[in-house]
């Protein structure tokens, strides 16, 4: 049974609840503590995309085209299409000799709505490069050039370029590739489902590369440091999942998914933390993800201080007008070996 994770209040009345289920897990499947049901099955969603992004390193695309560490960031990205955003994405396309017209995602908006407006404002034409997913299918891409694989179908999930994908999320989440469930992501690309306590676990080795298999700890190792030398990548200016990494000091790196998901990797803690919000809201996971760290006592007071904004968020009208919070309820209960 999920549990409430956040009550929202308009006034003094709580105006919605919002319910979920939590997992944190080590690298080997020890449960640390949860919240609700370990067992609940989701589709990971965006948060799948540190982990996609390993599939450049084992193809040898990585190597091959020399890729720096703001383009591996963007890889594991869903970005707000910001100028360097683009720029990176753009700069993975002409290394390997393909253009924009290559990606097969889509064409939308940027995520950050202020930004979706000045971009509507300016009418800035739009292209595949600005959805959120580029960078990850400008990673997928780069498997295909360097293995030499069909580019008009790189999306099916026989493609080599998904199979290549779908072993390292088994490996590293310790789930047979037989069970994890496929779906169509929002940019077209094959999603994949399994338990939140298997999403923990990989999570925790993306972020102790020396717990995962032998086959994914470089790439482990270089996908988290890209990451935290270049927060500004994984999401943009404002964004949670940038913010977070910015002012924990290189220690974890976290990663939203679309439909109320959020994964986090400890590093040196060896420590992987999967959340999935039942109702499928983005606005209430910051606060969810905070009161895990806090909990397991993985912020400091600067780290609390700098990040207080989402801890217990505001509600505001369309004004800007503060009428309620955003605040998490839920204890998580601890399990002891």
């Amino acid at each position: 049974m999920s549990e409430l994770l956040i009550e929202v209040t308009r006034g003094n009345i709580v105006e919605c609840m919002h319910r979920g289920d939590i997992v944190v897990s080590d690298s080997s499947g020890n449960l640390i503590a949860t919240a609700g049901d370990s067992e609940k099955v989701s589709y990971l969603r965006s948060a799948a995309k540190p982990l996609q992004a390993l599939n450049i390193f084992t193809s040898g695309a990585y190597d091959h085209y020399h890729l720096s560490d703001r383009e591996v960031a963007v890889v594991c990205s869903s970005h707000y299409a910001e100028e360097f955003h683009l720029k990176s994405v753009n700069a993975i396309l002409e290394k390997i000799g393909l253009n924009k017209e290559h990606i097969l995602g889509g064409t939308v908006t940027s995520l950050n709505p202020r930004y979706a407006l000045e971009l509507a404002w300016n009418n800035i034409e739009l292209s595949p490069l600005f959805s959120d997913c580029s960078g990850k299918h400008a990673g997928m891409l780069a498997v295909c050039q360097h293995l030499v694989c069909d580019l008009r179908n790189y999306l099916q999930p026989n493609h080599p370029c998904q199979l290549g994908i779908l072993k390292a999320l088994s490996e590293m989440c310790s789930v047979p590739e037989g069970e994890i469930q496929l779906g169509i992501d929002g940019c077209s690309a094959p999603v994949h489902a399994m338990k939140l306590h298997n999403i923990a676990i990989g999570f925790a080795r993306l972020a102790n590369s020396a717990k995962a298999p032998a086959l994914y700890q470089a790439g482990s190792e270089i996908i988290f440091n890209a990451m935290t030398r270049h927060p500004e990548m994984v999401a943009g200016t404002g964004g949670f999942c940038t913010d977070l990494i910015a002012n924990t000091n290189k220690r974890l790196v976290g990663k939203i998914g679309a439909e109320g998901v959020y994964c986090i990797g400890v590093k040196n803690k060896d420590i992987g933390i999967a959340i999935k919000v039942e109702s499928g809201s983005m606005a209430v996971l910051p606060p969810i993800a905070m009161r895990v760290l806090e909990q397991l006592d993985l912020l400091d007071n600067n780290e609390l201080h700098d990040l207080k904004k989402y801890r217990i968020m505001e509600n505001k009208n369309d004004l800007g007008a503060v009428v309620g919070i955003i605040e998490p309820v839920f204890d998580l209960e601890f399990h002891h070996a």
